[in-house]
């Protein structure tokens, strides 16, 4: 957790002669069979190109020029040995944080550890199958990527790039269609040693620019008025999406969404404001 700031089904339609169904029969009565046509592929998720001698890139921040702007992101935090605690009542979700968001329709991006997907399966696909929010990829396991990050457990560096592709497959297996090529960091700890051991995933790791400060808070005002004063064009803020560890964010963003749409932000998912940097916005 971070604690402080800085840093088809297709549908066989019977004819007579069942034609469209793949039967081996030919048309028959001067019947001709249509060529379906394939829906048309989505277009890749932008990223950005990889670092000095092919390290996975970092992203922290959009252009701040160009109009208001704004990425909420949300951390679904939940370590591969929590699931004693999650089977004894404690809750790594936040179902009301969502609801807020689709009744506010906030575009987000959620950054969902793997374990998480598994403890949650319904809300994750619920999450990654709707159009307001995307799903990225917060490690399977949310240990540390380095030595002394936040007390978090950490991974070995032969261990790193198996486990974000074991997160990637736990997203398919809960039935999110399309989790995207971004990685955050748990606690927001790299080094280069990481950045290298990621390189062949492909992902582009996401930082962020404003630390909302909801790890562990009790003050929901507390939170609120940290993103307001910290927030700038281009902006990403880092929340989390987990209620035992941040209770207070559901009734932060209650104020934070009106208030800055009240300065004339728009909200906006990470991948397009990393489409504005890869396409040449400045950061």
């Amino acid at each position: 957790m971070i604690r402080h700031a800085r840093s088809v089904i297709t549908v066989c339609v019977l004819s007579a002669a069942l034609a469209a169904c793949g039967t081996a029969d030919a048309p028959r009565g001067g019947d001709t069979a249509v060529p379906s046509t394939p829906a048309p592929s989505p277009p890749a998720p932008p990223t950005l190109a990889p670092g000095p001698a092919g390290l996975t890139p970092v992203f922290t921040s959009g252009p701040r020029t160009g109009g208001k702007t704004v990425a909420l992101t949300f951390d679904a935090d939940m370590t591969a040995d929590q699931g004693p605690r999650a089977a004894e009542g404690e809750r790594f979700d936040n179902p009301q944080l969502i609801a807020t968001l689709r009744a506010l329709k906030v575009p987000a991006t959620v950054f969902m550890t793997g374990r998480w997907a598994e403890q949650y399966p319904i809300q994750a696909r619920g999450i990654g199958r709707d159009p307001l929010f995307e799903v990225a990829n917060h490690s399977y396991s949310h240990y540390a990527f380095t030595a002394d990050c936040y007390g978090l457990p950490t991974i070995d560096e032969d261990r790193m790039r198996a486990d974000v592709e074991r997160a990637y497959t736990a997203f398919r297996r809960a039935g999110v269609p399309d989790a995207k090529p971004y990685f955050r960091f748990p606690g927001g700890c790299y080094d280069q040693r990481a950045l290298r051991a990621l390189s062949a995933t492909g992902v582009t790791a996401v930082q962020w620019d404003v630390v909302g400060g909801d790890a562990f808070a009790t003050d929901a005002d507390a939170v609120a008025r940290q993103v307001l004063d910290w927030v700038r064009p281009g902006s990403v803020v880092v929340l989390h999406c987990t209620r035992s560890a941040a209770p207070t964010t559901e009734r932060a963003i209650r104020t934070i969404v009106p208030e800055l749409r009240r300065q004339g932000y728009r909200f906006v998912k990470v991948s397009e404001l990393i489409g504005a940097v890869a396409s040449g916005g400045l950061t």
